[in-house]
């Protein structure tokens, strides 16, 4: 998984509320493709037209926004169905971080197994933040400091928990982090098959 410490890049002011994993992603795109390939359909419904032509409104594809690595959003953002797939789709188009005042629970727990930083924000600092992006400029999120700081202001704060932050930083999936205290695991596994040989020689069995 590809560690997050500092990213620098455009944000798109994509400020919709309720948007579900299903606008990100839809179902039949998850079974017929690779994750890898998932890019060229993230938001497929409001970023083309019928006829499969770019939209020319939609926010998404404004060139100033070719490649953001941030995504600004309304609240519940990635609400709907548990698709981890969603993720997957947001992160093959380019985008690192999402910034929303609230998230759908397994959209929120998703990012973190993917490398992708959720970060939560009062909706009014995120219309802030929106309003000084709208023309391309530049954030950059630093999750060392757990700051975010653009071109014409200073850093502002943001939260997250501890251990989730420490996994991004690492590029740690749960496995990941589970694995960092193997030689702990291993050392129990000897005591246990000492203090209780029963229920090893079953799981042998």
């Amino acid at each position: 998984m590809q560690p997050f410490t500092i990213v620098s890049g455009a944000a798109i002011p994509f400020m919709r509320a309720n948007v579900d994993t299903d606008v990100i992603v839809r179902i039949e795109r998850l079974t017929s493709l690779p994750k890898d390939q998932l890019g060229p359909f993230a938001f497929e419904s409001l970023r083309y037209l019928p006829d499969g032509s770019a939209d020319p409104a939609c926010i998404l594809n404004a060139e100033r926004f070719r490649h953001a690595p941030f995504l600004l959003a309304g609240d519940n953002f990635g609400c709907g169905s548990s698709r981890e797939g969603a993720v997957w789709a947001l992160m093959c188009l380019g985008i690192r971080a999402v910034i929303a005042p609230s998230y759908g629970d397994i959209f929120y727990a998703n990012c973190f197994q993917n490398g992708m930083l959720p970060i939560r924000l009062p909706l009014d600092r995120i219309e802030a933040l929106a309003a000084r992006c709208a023309d391309g400029s530049a954030l950059t999120v630093d999750l060392r400091t757990q700051t975010i700081q653009c071109s014409d202001g200073g850093p502002q704060p943001f939260a997250i928990d501890a251990t989730r932050r420490e996994a991004l930083l690492g590029g740690l999936d749960a496995i990941g982090l589970t694995l960092r205290d193997d030689a702990l695991i291993r050392a129990w596994q000897d005591k246990d098959r000492v203090q209780r040989a029963w229920a090893w020689n079953s799981v042998r069995a």
